[in-house]
């Protein structure tokens, strides 16, 4: 039996905008610019010439007013194309190709291959959720991304400025930025839906202001890496949240009135940003030290708490899709008016599996899976036997359509959303918060890169006061518990709901993976111990921001 490509449809914007699939991070945020460029819209897009090397090569190489000496170094240029300028498919292998120009300037979106700079729906998930974010740290957040990412250019004549003062890099990128003379926002109306977590969003939105303060301080390249590390970081958290939060929905049949924009708890500007929350996350994070197994073992088993979650995640998300094919069914026949707002969210949706509408579920379903049966090809006594089972169950209509799909679907599923996390989760990179080793059949856990632990730093360092930001000294301890009520790290304890199933061995493994923190704060040049005090025992920043009696921040670099 084989299902239509109607009836397997999986991806909804109602629940995520991802298209669940491996990501990377250069092409979401290319894929961000125009969206911040146009108010939420995507760029027209007509180019049919695919980019290549040696058509970049070849640019700077016939504009020799610009590129002084690249002439004569066409070897090295080309190499320095490919290595720093050029974000690239299949890198080093024989399909190697051109996905786009590395993000260091908001234009470089013009320049991408639309086949091979594909985001699937990150770009639209980021952007969303920081339109959302509240108490006014949406706009300012988009516009200070914008500001930041679109230097030197300026929006009214569509013409940047040349003598801006950037790094050679995003120099050479604006020079290219003459040759695409058309570029205009795309008629269609983007969807706008809020995200199911309103609080991540606002954490999100605050972290992204926090580390836009250091424009001044930190070499421009390194700002960009920073904030493509903070976005994929914030897009896995809220997925992993979303694995464990949409099935809950589901079977509550609603929405937590708690979830709502005037409800959600969360506060970015307090010590526990998360208090109150019924869906807080806790990761058990590994440090990485290889004499400290039991630590591994710890979080290799928060990991797979996670990733096990995948399949009801699949099954609650069927369950919003189909729903919402549902409700566009009884729309069309009069039975259920089109919110004000133009679409039904979630907690509209999920209201249609109460009692009341089992009917029209039954009318419906009924309908499809007759419909899905018929389309295969097949006859009843022909399906498979696990289909036949499903068929054979005592559930209703909407049921065995949803439990069908499952049979057929759920592997393929949850394969991509592991890819997909993975890919988020940044494996096996120093900015990421996954490991694997590369052993057949190997565990994932939980392991905090220093390259993310350093981005992560550089946001806890600073407090605001009156619309400026500034930096401090964090004790190892405020730190911790940063992590911790922000983000639902877990380095020197277990979450609450585990600490009364500690072993001493636990303890231990714990013990020691706050002083391999410790260890990773000095290798990255954040923290020195001036005694064994506890108390003198602080994080210290890398780039101070101290505030003047005047309107400006100045900093210097520790």
């Amino acid at each position: 039996m084989s299902i239509k490509s109607r009836d397997k449809e999986f991806r909804t914007s109602k629940t995520t905008y991802l298209d669940f699939k491996h990501i990377e991070m250069d092409r979401v945020l290319t894929m961000l610019f125009p969206r911040l460029k146009y108010d939420g819209h995507t760029n027209r897009f007509s180019r049919g010439k695919v980019l290549t090397i040696d058509d970049f090569l070849n640019e700077f190489l016939d504009n020799e007013e610009f590129f002084i000496g690249f002439k004569t170094n066409r070897a090295i240029v080309y190499k320095w194309l490919e290595t720093e300028l050029l974000d690239l498919v299949n890198r080093g292998k024989p399909g190697q190709a051109v996905a786009a120009p590395r993000p260091l300037h908001g234009n470089t979106y013009k320049f991408r291959n639309r086949k091979l700079a594909r985001d699937y729906g990150a770009a639209e998930q980021a952007y969303w959720m920081l339109y959302f974010a509240r108490k006014g740290k949406g706009q300012s957040v988009r516009d200070a991304l914008k500001k930041f990412f679109f230097t030197g250019y300026d929006f009214n004549t569509d013409k940047y400025d040349t003598g801006v003062n950037v790094d050679v890099e995003t120099q050479a990128l604006l020079r290219l930025d003459h040759q695409v003379t058309q570029d205009a926002r795309s008629s269609d109306e983007p969807e706008r839906h809020r995200p199911i977590c309103i609080g991540n969003a606002d954490i999100m939105a605050d972290d992204i202001l926090r580390l836009l303060a250091y424009e001044p301080y930190v070499p421009r390249s390194v700002l960009v890496d920073y904030i493509k590390t903070l976005i994929a970081f914030h897009l896995a958290l809220y997925h992993i949240k979303l694995l464990q939060m949409l099935p809950k929905l589901v079977k509550q049949k609603s929405v937590d009135n708690i979830c709502s924009i005037t409800d959600c708890s969360a506060n970015t500007e307090l010590e526990n940003v998360l208090d109150g929350c019924p869906y807080r996350i806790a990761l058990v994070v590994d440090m990485g030290d290889v004499n400290n197994p039991r630590m591994a073992e710890l979080a290799q088993r928060s990991t797979d708490r996670i990733y096990r979650q995948i399949p009801a995640f699949v099954h609650a998300n069927f369950i919003v899709k189909k729903l919402d094919e549902m409700a566009d069914n009884l729309r069309l026949q009069g039975k259920m008016p089109l919110p004000e707002r133009g679409y039904f969210d979630v907690s509209e949706l999920l209201a249609l599996l109460k009692p009341e509408q089992a009917n029209n579920r039954s009318a419906y379903f009924s309908s499809r899976l007759a419909r899905m049966i018929e389309e295969s090809g097949s006859k009843v006594e022909d399906l498979d036997p696990e289909i036949r089972e499903v068929l054979a169950m005592d559930l209703d209509e909407f049921n065995k359509f949803i439990e069908v799909l499952m049979a057929y679907r759920s592997k393929y599923h949850r394969e991509y959303i592991t890819q997909c996390l993975d890919s988020l989760l940044l494996k096996n990179k120093e900015n990421g918060l996954l490991y694997q080793s590369r052993s057949r059949g190997s565990a994932r856990r939980f392991v905090l890169g220093s390259k993310l632990l350093e981005v992560l730093l550089q946001t806890a360092v600073l407090i605001q006061d009156g619309g400026r930001f500034s930096t401090r000294e964090l004790r190892i301890e405020e730190l911790l518990d940063f992590l911790k009520n922000r983000y639902g790290l877990y380095i020197d304890r277990l979450p609450e709901n585990e600490q009364n199933k500690s072993s001493i061995l636990d303890r231990r493994a714990l013990r020691l993976n706050l002083e391999a923190f410790k260890r990773r704060l000095r290798e990255i040049g954040f923290y020195e111990d001036l005694s064994d005090a506890y108390v003198t025992q602080k994080v210290s920043p890398r780039y101070a921001i101290a505030k003047t009696k005047g309107n400006e921040n100045k900093g210097r670099q520790t």
